[in-house]
């Protein structure tokens, strides 16, 4: 019985701990979007890599040399 009054307290601070969090969650913005990181691990991203400016300089330089 003495640990009823260790667990009731130690429950409603675990479910205020989780009230807080989801709150947190809901307001930052976790759930607007559910969708879109499924199908973002679906999408093909295999894009050229794009030059710098100091390589597309480099290489007009070597260019110019010829």
């Amino acid at each position: 019985m003495e640990s009823v009054y260790l667990l009731i307290p130690v429950s409603v601070i675990l479910v205020f701990g989780i009230a807080v969090a989801f709150w947190w969650s809901v307001r930052s913005g976790q759930f607007d979007d559910l969708e879109g990181p499924g199908f973002r691990v679906l999408m093909d991203d295999d894009m050229p890599k794009q030059q710098t400016e100091a390589e597309e300089t480099a290489e007009s330089d070597k260019l110019d040399k010829v």
